[in-house]
Parts: C-alpha cells; sequence; structure tokens
C-alpha cells in the first residue's frame, strides 16, 4: 500500500537547510608490513633477532616494518639521496639476506633498491639526509617509527649495524667515495 503523501526530498534539499558538513579526509598510512607474506616477514624478523643478541620479538618486527618502508620508499623515489638509521639498515639488511624474497619484493615494487655498503665511521649522521628520507617515508604514506630513526647521541638501540649510511653509499649508485666498500680503487678505513 503507497502513502497518500508524497515522499520528501532528502533533508539536505529541503529550502532553508544548510548543506551537510564536509566529511574529513582521514589518511590511513601505508602498511609496509603486508608488502610480505606472514612467513616471509616472519622469516626476515627471525633473520633479525638471529643477527642482533639484544633485540627481543617485538623490536625486531617494528625493525623488519620500517626497512620494508624504507625500502619501498626508495623505489618510488629513485635518485634521491636517502639512507637509513643503523637500525633500520638491519633490517634492510636482515631482508636482503633472503634473496629470493628480495628480489621478489623489488619486482613487486618496480624497481630494483641496491645496497652498496659503507666502512663504519664516526661522524656519518646527517641530520638534513634523515630528514629528508622520513619526509620521504611520510609522503610515501608511511609513519616512520621514530624510535627507530634516532640521532647517534640519543639513539637507545644497539644493532650490528654501526653505520649511518650517506645518501652516496645507501640505495643509490654510489660516487667514487673512500667510505664506500663497493668503489674496487678504495679500501675500507680502519679503526
Amino acid at each position: 500500500m503507497s502513502s497518500p503523501y508524497p515522499t520528501p526530498p532528502p533533508c539536505s534539499t529541503r529550502p532553508g537547510n544548510p548543506a551537510p558538513p564536509a566529511r574529513a579526509t582521514v589518511t590511513v598510512p601505508r602498511l609496509s608490513r603486508t608488502l610480505l607474506g606472514a612467513d616471509e616477514f616472519l622469516a626476515v624478523a627471525m633473520t633479525v633477532v638471529r643477527d642482533n643478541e639484544n633485540i627481543g620479538w617485538s623490536l625486531a618486527e617494528r625493525i623488519t616494518v620500517e626497512a620494508l618502508a624504507f625500502v619501498a620508499t626508495c623505489a618510488e623515489n629513485e635518485g634521491v639521496g636517502l639512507a637509513p638509521s643503523p637500525v633500520v639498515d638491519e633490517g634492510w639488511h636482515a631482508l636482503i639476506l633472503h634473496t629470493e624474497l628480495y628480489a621478489d619484493l623489488q619486482e613487486r615494487l618496480g624497481s630494483l633498491v641496491h645496497h652498496y655498503p659503507q666502512a663504519p665511521e664516526d661522524g656519518g649522521y646527517e641530520e638534513d639526509v634523515i630528514a629528508t628520507t622520513l619526509a620521504a617515508m611520510r609522503q610515501a604514506g608511511f609513519e616512520p617509527d621514530k624510535e627507530l630513526w634516532r640521532r647517534p647521541m640519543d639513539n637507545l638501540i644497539t644493532v650490528k649495524a654501526e653505520t649511518w649510511h650517506s645518501p652516496m653509499c645507501g640505495p643509490i649508485k654510489p660516487m667514487p667515495s673512500p667510505q664506500c666498500l663497493s668503489d674496487p680503487k678504495k679500501t675500507p678505513r680502519q679503526g
């Protein structure tokens, strides 16, 4: 049975009613953990734990998540001078050790992110490089884990990786320099 009264228009279109408020846009952060399957993620995080005796499971997962976000950001920002913290670099090292997994990830990301080893050095931290890296990660949709990017004097996490990479030895092809171990004409500094 139909109603004898006409159906009123939606409330927002009645004369004299204000338009509904605009919906706020909510930015959902990208989840780098989803770049790997559960077993793959587990294998990489276990490598972080195995290679760093003072790293527990929860921290190893955070390091792996951050390394994935860093690598994905590098893949999307080819040629930009980005570099990891030593803590994030440790996760990147663990990821690279799983060569087939890393190759598959690079294929999905559409860009091969190379790692060029760098000799440990004092004073390798460059605040502007890290600021650029963190800004690029946010632009790529990731929210960096600030504890894993602390300055050397504020860092509370000890990992096997000791070096703050310079962009010349990070995920971009290095320029010839004494710091990059990939430069065949140079040898690592002792000390």
